[in-house]
């Protein structure tokens, strides 16, 4: 890299890289593929790979985004022949291909040269072996990551088999904060907030001594005082993180767009808070940000199967892969196929979570991976094939599946969703409600709110999409759901209070509207300005011990009439009492509301509540705002989501996530069931095996 390249480089870590051009993307057929990792194989057998690939009808693969290492052994040493030899292979036999960076996991050499290219975390700095080790700002980083993309894409930008890149891996900024990256901080603080006394007084600083009085003081912020008390300093600093990771993106993806060809795509493959499974929204990655940079939004959908497969999380990162691009199909790069030994899928499993992809809006299915690998970290983390490379049950299946997918790809490729119901959700908002969970003691975080609120909506079979903060117009929704809102701009809490002015149903939880966007706490009456709209007030809150909702008004019984968690204490002004606390001392106060404002309705919910009272509250919700139709009328382990396919025919999917066979009164306009071929007039009686499925078209078009 020269020293002009160099230069370039810095600069984009200064400033940012703004130049996007991402282009839409829609896929001509149904994608159906694997991960495929020829350098990891123990013997040769690409072609026996393809043959097997090729019997389960697999037209897509993802290559090379690991093997930094195998491709440039020594620097400026490059060796393409494992990327070649599958390239051809896989055009000789009509199997498209995604090229991945390989930016994600860095080489020895590389390391040893530049030692500081290991991140400094706030346990100390890094050491070589893991991969997403590296610190994303590191010059010396950049320039060799930039060189190794270049010579990828000079010698593979001609190949016919390539539909697509994906720029690096599940990216995050991987906690980087050493000295490098405090300079970044420090610049970026001092663009935004050129005024110190400003900035002190926005953010708190004067509490514990903490005020800086010059920038040449400002702290360290890896495990200082400031980041680990000052809550607006540390949301600040996890806000310009997750800015590097959307510059970071936006650099690769331009830097591949100098190459790639017209009809090609770039895409990334997010992926979502980890609890052994995709649970919650990202903390790490502002989503709708970087996927800006991308013609078509990806995602890794990872969740537990046998007898916990609910399919909540494929609807969950479905329905945020699909917002992402405000509606537009999406890929799922990831997903298992037999996955952790735990996750050895029942017959008709994989079946029901590929078409379940489907329904949300992806064009794309691809497993993580081909074949089990015999030597690594991910070695119980089993492939599509075994380590004997031998057909098995999920392999079987698997066939079926591509199948059905090249039958039916002309009526269910691009399905378009038009859903009325919208959960808004804020990076911003995690990182505060994150510093403080509850309270001291308290351990849960935001997803624990945000997530039961969308499987409520789940279970009900509403369609949801998702919007943050950047989006402007909520018009086209009838009910908008805020789950802790616990940092927000005065701006965007005016909006919120005029879309339930227009007519607008919104449910809000607790803790919303608590403070600014600076993470400083609102000195008039909580929640906020949102008081304006949801008409009640509160100036405590307490954990409930002892305490249920009075008369049990949804009519769940004892154990599931109690508030969870937190508690608000509320008083209403405008609006009215959906349910009180039933408590010697806090029977006076509300528990859940709903006001009347302008042509519209806001319901404040000022607890956590279980599973089933959260049914109730979101049934009663979802009527409130006229969305209570045929779809509702059945709820999980039968689900149904819908679509307009291409031909303007309105596609219902139903899903039986049980082990028990379930039926059902088809309630729609004559159709026909897509894999059977069976038609099923208006009221027919349908049943779904354990674990099965039905796809029925109806035969009118939407005009």
């Amino acid at each position: 890299m020269n020293w002009i390249s160099s230069l370039r480089v810095a600069a984009v870590l200064m400033l940012g890289y703004s130049s996007l051009s991402a282009q839409t993307y829609k896929a001509d057929r149904l994608l159906f593929g694997v991960a495929y990792y020829e350098e990891y194989l123990p013997y040769d057998r690409l072609d026996q790979d393809i043959k097997m690939m090729k019997d389960a009808n697999i037209n897509v693969v993802r290559i090379a985004e690991s093997t930094w290492s195998t491709l440039e052994p020594k620097e400026g040493v490059y060796d393409f022949s494992h990327i070649d030899r599958v390239l051809n292979a896989m055009h000789k036999n009509g199997i498209k291909v995604v090229i991945g960076t390989p930016t994600y996991a860095v080489p020895t050499w590389l390391i040893k040269k530049y030692p500081a290219i290991l991140a400094v975390t706030p346990q100390g700095q890094n050491q070589y072996g893991a991969r997403q080790n590296m610190d994303i700002t590191n010059v010396d980083f950049r320039s060799h990551a930039e060189t190794v993309i270049r010579k990828i894409m000079e010698h593979v930008k001609n190949h016919p088999a390539i539909i697509g890149y994906q720029v690096d891996n599940e990216t995050k900024a991987y906690r980087t904060s050493g000295p490098g990256v405090q300079k970044l901080f420090v610049a970026y603080m001092k663009k935004k907030y050129p005024n110190l006394d400003s900035l002190n007084k926005k953010f708190g600083l004067d509490y514990w001594s903490n005020r800086i009085n010059s920038w040449e003081d400002f702290p360290p912020v890896n495990g200082t005082a400031n980041q680990s008390i000052n809550a607006s300093l540390n949301a600040e600093f996890a806000k310009f993180q997750r800015k590097e990771v959307t510059d970071y993106l936006a650099w690769q993806a331009a830097i591949v767009r100098e190459y790639k060809r017209k009809d090609q795509f770039v895409t990334q493959n997010f992926d979502f808070e980890w609890r052994n499974f995709s649970y919650g929204i990202q903390p790490d990655v502002d989503h709708f940000a970087a996927a800006r940079a991308m013609d078509v939004a990806g995602v890794d959908i990872y969740h537990p199967t046998q007898d916990k497969l609910t399919g909540n999380e494929i609807s969950f990162g479905g329905d945020m892969g699909r917002s992402m691009k405000g509606g537009l199909p999406y890929f799922v790069l990831e997903t298992e196929a037999q996955g952790f030994p735990q996750w050895t899928p029942y017959p008709g499993q994989l079946r029901l979570q590929a078409f379940s992809h489907l329904a949300s809006g992806a064009s794309m299915l691809e497993y993580w991976h081909w074949s089990s690998i015999h030597n690594s970290a991910e070695t119980y983390w089993k492939g599509l094939l075994s380590h004997d490379f031998e057909p098995n049950p999920t392999y079987e299946e698997a066939k079926t599946i591509g199948a059905d997918f090249k039958k039916l790809s002309p009526e269910l490729l691009n399905l378009k969703i038009d859903n009325q119901v919208a959960i808004l959700f804020s990076n911003e908002a995690l990182t505060a409600f994150n510093a403080f969970s509850f309270g001291w003691g308290r351990t849960e975080n935001y997803n624990d709110i945000l997530r039961p609120f969308y499987d409520a909506l789940y279970r009900t079979n509403t369609g949801v999409d998702f919007v943050d903060p950047s989006v402007k117009d909520l018009s086209k929704y009838k009910l908008l759901v805020v789950p802790a809102l616990y940092a927000a701009s005065d701006s965007l809490l005016h909006r919120l209070n005029a879309y339930v002015k227009a007519g607008g149903n919104i449910v809000y939880t607790f803790k919303s509207g608590f403070s600014d966007e600076n993470v400083k706490v609102r000195s008039g009456k909580q929640p906020g300005l949102i008081n304006e709209a949801c008409g009640i007030s509160y100036s405590q809150f307490t954990f409930p011990e002892n305490v249920s909702l009075k008369g049990d008004p949804y009519q769940v019984g004892q154990e599931n009439n109690k508030p969870q968690k937190w508690m608000e204490l509320i008083t209403p002004g405008t609006a009215k009492v959906l349910a009180g606390y039933e408590h010697p001392v806090w029977g006076k106060y509300a528990a859940i509301t709903q006001n009347n404002f302008g042509k519209g309705t806001a319901t404040y919910v000022g607890f956590m509540p279980g599973a089933k009272l959260l049914d109730k509250i979101m049934e009663q919700a979802l009527k409130s705002a006229g969305l209570w139709s045929a779809d509702q009328q059945l709820s999980f382990p039968l689900i149904t989501k819908k679509g307009i396919n291409q031909q303007g025919k309105v596609i219902h999917y139903y899903f039986n996530y049980s082990a028990a066979k379930q039926s059902f009164d088809y309630p729609h306009g004559n159709g026909k069931e897509l894999i059977s071929g069976q038609q099923t007039p208006k009221g027919a009686g349908v049943s779904l095996e354990p674990w099965g499925l039905k796809i029925i078209e109806e035969k009118a078009t939407v005009n």
